[in-house]
């Protein structure tokens, strides 16, 4: 029987080697030392890994947990079903919480007991399984959870565009299920037999994106020992899904245009054309008119893809929806983990509704799991339920007076920094810039409204705020 995988990513070897030998039994293991080897392990892996142990202090800082941020973010983008647990020996309350909002189902101080956690991976690998056991009686309409004025719209949308062939452009936050839409339109197209094949273009190698996309001939390059069926093929009469199609290449976004203009392709290493008459759906998390005007996206394409758009809305504006998510959760994983729901009194009631969840559907979903492996049955609190929450950023959703009291509770508990805090948020937004602009600082800049000076002296300042928090 196959062990389920299970990516361990950690700078210290000892600490790696050790959780290997304490959970070879259970799980087939992957090590990383470093955030781009974990990335690059994951491009090269055949399927994602169902589960991750992340170190939150990774090089090149490993005195800091933006790193290990960056790659709670990473791997959700690449495999938005793999379920995290983060390790960290800075066992700060506020870094759980934050790594918590990113979408990582939960936080482990160093050292930890290894039955412990073995048991939450067994635990977060058993929620896993039964959500993919597929949906059973009483699902909500076309898997999408709400009833406001948004979601309705979009179940509108969904219906209307379904049983059309042409292209599909998803847009969303991280988080707000776009891959429930692409579903529900392969559910409604009026093909329930045709094929749906699903490909996220940032967990592919971009040198090996073509092949997989377009299939290849016997000897086209090196260790391509075997003609390979690409996606497109695969796709049939059906509908292929371009999950994170913001991250495919340039180089390949014009061979996909092709496609859209006119069905035909080629595999790597052949000259014969083939015919797809696969209908495309694809999704981002980023603004692509923005990529276009950057010069990163190509604008024939994104006109091509966005033939019909669909926005899927952010949870924060759909209040009335909260309760209805928590109610559907609460049943489903109590279902899953055979113990009673857990209740919320009236005050953690009223701390649910007004937090914005930055994290969106995945975040609130994390929030559920963990309340039902830690409370079965019970009452649930305003105190207990807040420390699920991120306060980082649900600061910036509250009133100016609650603001003020929140930030002298801060103040108050001794040993803030506040050029900590903003070189912080700076470090944040310049790393989601440069990561968009794919390292190049003039469009970084631009992303971010500063001039590029600018950018390079506030590089600068965060980076000697780094080395003096280490010295």
């Amino acid at each position: 029987m196959t062990l389920p995988a299970l990516l361990i990513v950690d700078d210290d070897p000892l600490i790696r080697d050790s959780l290997r030998l304490i959970l070879a039994d259970d799980f087939e293991i992957h090590l990383a030392e470093d955030r781009p080897q974990a990335i690059r392990l994951l491009r090269d892996m055949a399927s994602p890994p169902q589960l991750a142990l992340v170190d939150l202090g990774l090089p090149p800082t490993p005195h800091r947990p933006e790193e290990g941020f960056r790659l709670i973010t990473e791997l959700l983008a690449h495999a938005p079903d793999i379920r995290i647990i983060t390790l960290s020996g800075q066992s700060e309350e506020s870094n759980a919480r934050h790594a918590r909002t990113l979408g990582a189902i939960d936080f482990v101080a160093k050292p930890c007991g290894p039955e412990t956690l073995r048991s939450l991976l067994l635990d977060a690998l058993r929620f896993q399984q039964n959500e993919q056991a597929g949906p059973g009686d009483g699902q909500p309409q076309l898997g999408i959870v709400g009833n406001s004025q948004p979601i309705q719209a979009m179940r509108s949308q969904i219906e209307l565009y379904a049983r059309t062939p042409y292209p599909v452009l998803i847009e969303g936050e991280s988080g707000s299920g776009k891959e429930l839409v692409a579903a529900a339109l392969q559910r409604l197209s009026g093909k329930p037999d045709a094929s749906y094949v699903v490909l996220n273009c940032a967990a592919v190698s971009p040198n090996l994106l073509e092949s997989t996309l377009f299939g290849h001939a016997k000897g086209a390059f090196t260790g391509a020992t075997n003609a390979l069926t690409g996606f497109f093929e695969k796709a049939e009469n059906g509908s292929l899904f371009l999950d994170e199609i913001g991250e495919m290449p340039q180089e390949l976004q014009a061979k996909l245009l092709r496609v859209l203009e006119n069905g035909e392709y080629q595999r790597v290493g052949e000259s014969t054309t083939r015919k797809s008459n696969a209908r495309i759906i694809a999704a981002t998390n980023r603004d692509l008119k923005q990529a276009v005007r950057s010069g990163s996206f190509r604008v024939d394409l994104y006109h091509r893809l966005s033939v019909f758009t669909i926005q899927v809305p952010p949870l924060r504006t759909l209040s009335e929806d909260k309760l209805q998510l928590l109610e559907h959760f609460k049943q489903v994983y109590a279902t899953q983990a055979q113990r009673p729901p857990f209740r919320l009194e009236a005050s953690a009631l009223e701390a649910w509704k007004q937090y914005s969840f930055p994290g969106n559907i995945r975040e609130l979903r994390n929030i559920v799991i963990r309340l039902t492996t830690k409370h079965p049955g019970s009452e649930v609190n305003a105190r207990q339920l807040e420390a699920e929450f991120d306060p980082q950023l649900e600061l910036t959703g509250t009133t100016p007076a609650e603001l003020s009291a929140d930030i002298r509770q801060v103040l108050q508990q001794g040993g803030f920094d506040l050029d900590d805090l903003l070189l912080g948020y700076t470090a944040r937004y310049i790393d989601a810039a440069m990561e968009l602009a794919h390292g190049n600082v003039s469009e970084a800049a631009k992303l971010l409204g500063i001039a590029r000076t600018t950018l390079y002296s506030r590089m600068e300042a965060v980076q000697k705020h780094k080395a003096q928090r280490v010295l």
